[in-house]
């Protein structure tokens, strides 16, 4: 973004924000409060109510309030804090379904996270009628992603790349905007989509609402605050993780040829059931997780060098049990959203303390508890010291497990994938998959886990002993009176897939 901390973007005019017009609310200094306190409809209420939103979580506390009074707000805390509820309630309080035209924009640095803010946003919209978003990211057919504008959306999902292509070739336009929403701003930043987000912005209203939310506050985000936001609102909540929650234990290595030893010994110790381990480089995210395959551990690599079918294929077998390790590049430290993982391992102490943050933020989220280990050497001695300024306590480094441990089976996955060529545009639903597996002489319903449709193709994972009789039903029976070729997923996006068996029927 344009360099300064007075200069306005093109074509919007703000008033330059300075500390002094920065209302701060900051700590954990409110109480949880209800959602019925708010100005929210009846409808969202009760949606609210159904989907177990008992009371707010301090960012939602913070900031709901300005965002419901059309101020621009500055929300910081850390992920899995609630922040997506907060703005995508905002978004939808204020929402007029019959106006065909984009209300609102949230610009995400990731797929990944894109994907899951509209999931968010859909979930918080199940009771208000009409509202259609879309998502708008590359790796999707882009003539698909213009058809479906041509017929309108109100809410805009995605990532700046698309977004601004998108606005370029005129299959856009923001001419009915309220609302703008940077969410994960740092990341952004980061991604270098700075110059995209301006070309972005100069196409926006100039009165509209901006919404920016960020797990930091560098100066970096201080100085668009300043360009882009008129008076902002800054809610803020501590970035630090209570140790009540996560666990933070250190394991000393004496040189990077030892690490690979060290990891395996981590995850042969304490036996999690998922567990996503971050490096620093693309190579290393599949080094790393082809030597724990050759050692026997189920695991894969997500990194950006990924096809986007392939990304999705990772997420889905890590988020539904049946890949054990997820070995991850930084790209999946924000808007990685794994309900149950265990643990997370630093293979390498991250370059900058707030990524560690963002690292460890991935387990326990969601009220349970989580694990975090990191590997560390005497040549990262600079990095631990930040690190221990960063996080206010002194590291001492454990000895590794014994190398006994090396002889022992790495923990199986409980569940196994099985991949359906049929989805969406065939008009599968979770119910249709579900009754014809758990129909006439089916497998049990405990015995089928997550459910995932896309486009064409449909995920379900089901407990591994019952994987060769769920396939049997799937190939053998029928959904929506038609055959699909189907069959488990057992190889990994590097090589050529792997497949215990091919059912039969027609290529949909």
């Amino acid at each position: 973004m344009p360099k300064g901390n007075t200069d306005l973007l093109p074509g919007v005019s703000c008033a330059p924000v300075t500390p002094r017009f920065v209302k701060i609310i900051q700590g954990n200094t409110l109480s949880q409060t209800a959602f019925s306190s708010l100005e929210l409809s009846a409808d969202l209420l009760s949606n609210l109510d159904s989907l177990g939103f008992e009371a707010m979580t301090p960012i939602q506390a913070q900031s709901l309030p300005p965002i419901l009074a059309g101020q621009d707000v500055i929300a910081q805390g850390k992920t899995g804090s609630g922040k997506t509820a907060a703005f995508g309630l905002g978004l939808l309080s204020k929402l007029d379904s019959s106006n065909l035209k984009a209300q609102s924009l949230v610009l995400c640095p990731t797929r990944e996270l894109a994907d899951q803010v509209a999931k968010e946003i859909r979930r918080l919209a199940r009771t208000t009628r009409n509202v259609k978003i879309s998502i708008l990211c590359g790796g999707t057919p882009f003539r698909a992603q213009a058809d479906s504008l041509a017929h309108g959306a109100h809410i805009v999902v995605g990532t700046p790349g698309r977004v601004e292509d998108h606005l370029r070739k005129g299959t856009l336009n923001f001419d009915g905007l309220t609302t703008l929403v940077l969410d994960e701003a740092d990341r952004m930043l980061d991604m270098g989509f700075q110059d995209t987000i301006d070309i972005i912005i100069e196409q926006l209203p100039k009165v509209r609402q901006t919404l920016l939310f960020s797990a930091t506050y560098p100066d970096e985000i201080q100085s668009v605050a300043k360009r882009v936001m008129i008076k902002p609102v800054m809610a803020k909540v501590e970035s630090t993780h209570d140790g009540e929650t996560i666990s933070q234990r250190f394991f000393e290595v004496d040189n990077d040829g030892d690490r690979l030893t060290a990891l395996r010994l981590l995850l042969l110790k304490f036996r999690p059931e998922s567990a996503v381990v971050f490096c620093n480089t693309k190579r290393e995210a599949q080094d790393i997780a082809g030597d724990l395959r050759d050692h026997g551990f189920s695991a894969l690599a997500l990194h950006g060098d990924l096809e986007q079918r392939d990304r999705d294929e990772t997420l889905v077998r890590f988020a539904n049990h049946s890949t054990a390790v997820l070995v991850a590049t930084d790209v999946a430290a924000r808007g990685l959203d794994i309900a149950s993982l265990e643990a997370v391992i630093n293979y390498h102490i991250a370059r900058d303390p707030e990524i560690h943050l963002h690292r460890i933020g991935r387990t326990g989220r969601a009220g349970s508890k989580g694990v975090a280990y990191s590997l560390i050497s005497d040549k990262e001695s600079y990095k631990v010291a930040l690190l221990q300024d960063f996080l206010q306590q002194i590291i001492v480094a454990e000895p590794l497990p014994p190398s006994s441990l090396l002889k022992e089976p790495a923990r199986p996955p409980t569940m196994a994938t099985i991949l359906i060529d049929g989805g969406k545009k065939q008009k599968i639903r979770p119910g249709d998959i579900l009754g014809a597996l758990t129909g006439e002489n089916g497998i049990d319903g405990a015995a089928v886990g997550k459910i995932n449709i896309f486009e064409n193709r449909s995920y379900v994972a089901v407990k591994i002993d019952t994987a060769r009789e769920a396939l049997k039903k799937l190939t053998e029976g029928k959904l929506k009176g038609r055959s699909f070729r189907s069959r488990e997923i057992r190889g990994h996006p590097d090589k050529k897939k792997e497949f215990r068996k091919k059912g039969v029927g027609s290529n949909s």
